[in-house]
């Protein structure tokens, strides 16, 4: 058994301007409904096993509509599988460099190259434009599976 996912703080890129966050992690699960149909719930996890499905949420507060950006390590017990609204950037390589998943590449231990997986995703990341900031608050989530 993985056991606890840590909850992996956010990180803001630009400390300029005081931006709070409170993060959370819950297992995903199926269970029958009514009518036959599968209903969705959200529990929080005493223990995870590989193969779960885990939805975690990033929620922020900013007292200033200033841009900053939201940066999330994942935990390396966790494969990425994709965010709420799909505007993150992702890192395959601890941080040093940023894109869409789509077009990062990974070179293997043969040398030859080929496009990232959800597998090889090390952070993920948010950039939050000053119009978006005056909110107030705002909410990002993203899906992982338990490795």
């Amino acid at each position: 058994m993985v056991g606890a996912v840590a909850v992996a703080a956010p990180l803001a890129a630009q400390v300029a301007q005081p931006v709070r966050f409170a993060s959370d992690v819950f297992v995903e699960r199926f269970i029958p409904g009514p009518g036959g149909r599968m209903s969705r719930v959200l529990e929080r996890p005493d223990r995870l096993n590989p193969g779960d499905r885990v939805v975690f949420v990033v929620n922020w507060k900013a007292d200033r509509g200033h841009d900053f950006t939201v940066t999330n390590p994942l935990p390396r017990t966790v494969a990425f599988q994709r965010s709420a609204d799909g505007l993150e950037e992702v890192s395959i390589d601890g941080g040093r460099t940023w894109g869409t998943l789509e077009d990062l590449r990974v070179r293997d231990a043969d040398g030859s190259m080929r496009h990232a997986t959800p597998d090889d995703v090390t952070h993920v990341r948010w950039r939050v434009p000053a119009r978006l900031a005056l909110a107030g608050t705002g909410q990002f989530t993203y899906r992982g599976v338990v490795r």
